[in-house]
């Protein structure tokens, strides 16, 4: 079995501020980070849900940017845009927590 049934990634990259695809961490993501991480401490989640701070995920267009990775074979790859602590919840409670991906905040596809 996998230490941990989730693992989340926070795009924290940092661009330039006149750069044209901007960046995750200009766009909020180090302060969705660490709410992320306090609520899943909060709600007991450590040893189970591990979140990360993640390189350039090459999608700050659409960030800030998130990617879930659950413990399957293979395993899944959701990608979010999350715009505040509200969405963060949302991904925990309904994705980590009830196991159903959260629609509404499913990337776009493309970059």
């Amino acid at each position: 079995m996998p230490p941990f049934q989730h693992h989340v990634f926070f795009c924290t990259n940092e661009r330039s501020a006149d750069d044209p695809k901007g960046s995750c961490i200009h766009r909020g993501a180090g302060d969705l980070h660490a709410h992320a991480k306090e609520r899943c401490f909060s709600l007991g989640l450590k040893g189970t849900v591990r979140v990360n701070k993640a390189g350039c995920l090459d999608t700050c267009a659409q960030g800030p940017a998130v990617v879930v990775y659950g413990a399957k074979d293979p395993p899944e790859g959701v990608w979010y845009t999350l715009q505040s602590k509200a969405d963060v919840d949302a991904v925990i409670d309904e994705h980590l927590v009830g196991g159903n991906v959260v629609e509404r905040l499913r990337m776009k596809q493309g970059r």
